[in-house]
């Protein structure tokens, strides 16, 4: 090795020779790769020394597996595919939809044998979702196709709230309020038998049976008066017993709880919170440039080569980030909680009567009214966002997913920072009741 001294730099600069025979490629002592010759004597080896400030090639940043990234095309998480149909298995609802109130915390004792963590409490991050009953409004049939599915026909119920009506006019107000005034008659002519032959045919000629039902929104705190609609796919028995089961749902309430199970593994589709129009750094994630360079550090310096002579489609670009539609695996349920019992944030080690709305309501949200779930982890969306709740597609079998969650603990302690009380009664007692009204 070779140490840099006075007289180690003048010997190291006679030393140095050409990497080629030529006089103009003379190769610097500043350069940072050289040749150097020991002596005449010995024998000739050649050693590079590079600087070390920095890497010549990295990973690239951010995945091209979600491209475009693009605002999505509409508001609610779109189901793409639906679990895969089991005749055998008796009929059943595969998704619901809830609104997202906000994150708190839960304390619970791990039941993983081989980790660290076996049999002790470990804190974990929930999301809460507010699950009012959907109401079933309608049924469609499909029909196989070598294109793929096709729409049969559609048979609505008869009574059809106002809230779901004001999702098929852009305003309400100013509308004449005459929609499906028509088709209503269709079940008081003949004695239905309109509706009894598209129902008939839905039997006779269909492969997928769907219903369709809406969220029924004036039950939450939230000011949008127009609920969302969906269709979720029946699964399970005969095309005769789909079609039965929706038409017995028809205006009836949907209960999360008939859907879902605690423990159960389920999937999130959502569209993301939105940023807008950001910068490449923000955006992907790319390094930042050195302090001195020209035009900016919050860039990307080459984007690309001269021939061909364009930006391929994979070079970090700014442009819109977030508001994207996201679909998140295995969410496990920690809780179905019910909306009218008093004490549905309580555990068997915590037994204070309290509720999931913490102490001053969720941010940005409010009151908890009714039955909610209670997801593991963070998921897609900001508050007040539908999201769009759907039975897992793979059958799971690992003992992470099959774990009994059984929580201790439940926070509900104010989520703007006011104090670790979780109850209003145990903040009244601490500091007193004149002191607890502020």
């Amino acid at each position: 090795m070779v140490r840099y001294g006075y007289t180690k730099t003048r010997r190291l600069k006679q030393n140095l020779q050409p990497a080629c025979g030529k006089r103009g490629n003379f190769i610097s002592h500043r350069h940072p790769t050289f040749v150097v010759q020991r002596s005449a004597t010995s024998s000739t080896t050649a050693r590079f020394l590079k600087m070390s400030h920095r890497k010549y090639e990295a990973p690239r940043h951010g995945s091209l597996g979600f491209l475009p990234r693009k605002r999505a095309a509409r508001h609610r998480g779109k189901v793409k595919s639906f679990p895969k149909d089991d005749p055998k298995k008796p009929v059943h609802l595969t998704a619901v939809m809830g609104y997202k109130a906000g994150m708190t915390h839960v304390v619970r004792d791990l039941d993983r044998p081989g980790s660290k963590m076996h049999k002790r409490e470990v804190v974990e991050a929930v999301t809460i979702i507010e699950t009012p009953p959907l109401i079933v409004v309608g049924v469609v049939g499909y029909v196989e196709t070598p294109r793929g599915l096709r729409t049969l026909t559609t048979v609505w119920a008869s009574h059809l709230s106002d809230e779901l009506k004001r999702r098929f006019y852009k305003n309400w107000y100013r509308s004449k309020k005459k929609a499906f005034t028509r088709y209503a008659k269709k079940h008081a002519e003949d004695g239905g038998k309109s509706i009894a032959r598209e129902l008939e045919r839905i039997r006779k000629y269909c492969t997928v049976v769907r219903v369709l039902a809406h969220t029924q929104i004036r039950k939450t705190g939230l000011a949008q008066k127009k609920a969302h609609l969906m269709e979720i796919q029946v699964n399970g028995g005969s095309v005769a017993d789909k079609v039965e089961f929706a038409q017995g749902l028809f205006e009836k309430p949907v209960e999360v709880s008939s859907v879902f199970e605690q423990d159960e593994v389920i999937d999130v589709i959502a569209v993301t919170k939105g940023h807008g129009f950001e910068g490449v750094t923000h955006r992907w994630g790319t390094k930042k440039l050195p302090r001195k360079t020209h035009k900016g550090l919050r860039k990307v310096a080459c984007i690309g080569a001269w021939h061909p002579s364009k930006v391929m489609f994979s070079v970090a670009r700014a442009g819109q980030n977030g508001y994207h539609h996201r679909t998140e695996l295995n969410k496990k349920i920690y809780r179905i909680g019910l909306g009218s019992d008093e004490g549905n944030a309580s555990t068997e080690s915590d037994v204070t009567n309290k509720q999931i709305t913490p102490m001053g309501g969720f941010p940005h949200y409010g009151i908890v009214k009714n039955d909610y779930l209670m997801l593991k982890g963070s998921i897609p969306g900001t508050k007040k966002r539908v999201i769009t709740l759907r039975k897992s597609l793979m059958v799971h079998t690992s003992r992470r997913d099959l774990e009994k969650v059984q929580l201790k603990f439940v926070d509900t302690s104010s989520k703007f920072g006011h104090g670790a009380f979780q109850t209003q009664d145990e903040k009244k007692a601490f500091l007193g009741t004149l002191k607890a009204r502020d």
